[in-house]
């Protein structure tokens, strides 16, 4: 019982500095989140402007067969 107690009291105190830690470095996840978002917008962007292009292309090949 006295194991279960220690790995228990283990587990408990390397959570509180985890938790300690994400507290003292809030601002350098939040980077990352916001990098992580700009990216995501980005792919977006990107995957746009290539369905984009591909039209451009369609429409250019309908022409040049019409001429």
């Amino acid at each position: 019982m006295s194991s279960l107690s220690g790995f228990l009291a283990l587990i408990g105190s390397a959570t509180e500095q985890a938790l300690g830690y994400l507290e003292r470095h809030h601002w350098f996840f939040g980077f990352i989140v916001v990098g992580y978002i700009f990216h995501l917008h980005d792919k977006s962007l990107h995957a746009r402007f290539d369905a984009l292009d591909k039209r451009l292309d369609e429409i250019r090949k309908r022409l040049a067969c019409g001429n």
